[in-house]
């Protein structure tokens, strides 16, 4: 299979996307339009073993903000996956985890996703979507639009995979993530509701 190349404007806030095929990698050339010193790259492939140490990291970070918000339910201090679930999961087609890295190839972050099928109902329409179970930049180089494009590069990833649909879950309370996904076009789908005996 060819590899094809997603190549990422960046401007001003704006965010373009060219791709050609079933992007599969994809690069980020974020301009300095008020200096024009030069241009930082990033780019945006699936995740390999050699990301696992900084992929725990920001694992990391997410958990502390959760276990923050919820800390009834999270235990602050650990992380979602451990290395040797990350490694099993890089094994897994259908639970693709996409990074974006700088020019030393360094993790900045990530969104883990996994390809769902609605199952078979006589009352619903079949269809498959994209669910995002984590997106995350490091807090050191946010404000640098890399959350936004990665969430576009999963779109169009979900576009090639032939889904009707990106979905994700937001924590209550976890106002900044809800305002991100606002932001990027998502609406509410339905609402879990819970009762603490």
């Amino acid at each position: 299979m060819a590899e094809t190349v997603a190549r990422v404007f960046v401007c001003y806030r704006e965010v373009h996307f060219l791709f050609s095929g079933a992007a599969r990698c994809g690069i980020l050339e974020m301009q300095k339009p008020e200096n024009g010193r030069g241009k930082a790259q990033m780019n945006i492939r699936k995740a390999e073993e050699k990301d696992i140490p900084k992929l725990l990291a920001l694992l990391g970070q997410v958990l502390q903000i959760h276990a923050e918000i919820r800390p009834d339910i999270f235990i602050p201090g650990t992380t979602k996956y451990t290395v040797c679930e990350l490694a099993a999961l890089l094994k897994q087609e259908d639970k693709p985890i996409y990074v974006a890295v700088n020019e030393e190839d360094v993790c900045m972050g990530y969104a883990f996703c996994q390809l769902k099928e609605q199952p078979f109902s006589t009352n619903m329409v079949p269809f498959k979507s994209l669910f995002i179970d984590d997106l995350c930049v490091d807090k050191q180089t946010r404000g640098q639009h890399i959350g936004e494009s990665l969430f576009d590069y999963v779109k169009q990833q979900a576009k090639a995979l032939g889904c009707y649909e990106v979905t994700l879950n937001v924590w209550a309370g976890n106002t900044s993530a809800e305002h991100f996904y606002e932001k990027m076009g998502m609406k509410t789908k339905e609402r879990q509701m819970e009762y603490i005996l």
